[in-house]
């Protein structure tokens, strides 16, 4: 079957692994990238517009595209999250085409098919990567993320928006005292 067939979202969500025999596990495996320690000015969100199912080579290729172009232009100064996971696991029932086929299948009869991959379920509005970097690269990350929204099956909108400088914590704490209970009995009898 072609991808097509999988992106809209049909039915319940088939997601119980412990119930599937032998299902291929998803080919994205890194969901962050970067500096995930330093501190960002600007912070950039490819969000759905749409209803859709994802497979799991989709957000690969998204993710490959997107880091590609992080990397070339900034190293490892920046941050990048993919969020959604592919818990849907697809199925297909394969038939044979061609001369005699309809001696060697039993077309619909036990038609309820073989894994052959994973999804990811998306709603509108939902966060698909979050892209964080430094004021001065925020054409970067918009770049970035339009290359990875060219691998997607599905529209999306980038949303930029300025992040709030961290506060450091104070290095002199105040102490709070607490208090033992461990030698006390109690007498309110």
């Amino acid at each position: 079957m072609k991808a097509k067939n999988y992106g809209p979202v049909k039915g319940q969500a088939y997601t119980r692994k412990e119930y599937v025999k032998g299902f291929p596990p998803p080919k994205i495996v890194k969901f962050t990238m970067g500096d995930t320690k330093g501190t960002w000015d600007v912070e950039a969100r490819l969000i759905a517009n749409e209803r859709k199912q994802i497979r799991h080579s989709a957000l690969e290729a998204t993710r490959v595209a997107t880091n590609r172009v992080l990397i070339d232009k900034l190293i490892n100064d920046y941050y990048m999250q993919v969020l959604p996971y592919p818990h849907v696991i697809l199925r297909e029932n394969k038939m044979i085409f061609g001369a005699h086929a309809d001696r060697l299948q039993q077309g619909m009869r036990r038609s309820f098919g073989r894994t052959i991959g994973t999804a990811a379920r998306i709603e509108p509005g939902q966060t698909l990567i979050i892209v964080r970097v430094k004021a001065a690269a925020m054409e970067t990350a918009k770049l970035s993320l339009q290359r990875g929204l060219a691998k997607l099956p599905l529209t999306c909108r980038i949303v930029i928006t300025k992040l709030a400088p961290k506060v450091e914590a104070e290095t002199a704490e105040a102490e709070v005292e607490v208090e033992d209970d461990a030698g006390k009995v109690d007498t309110s009898e």
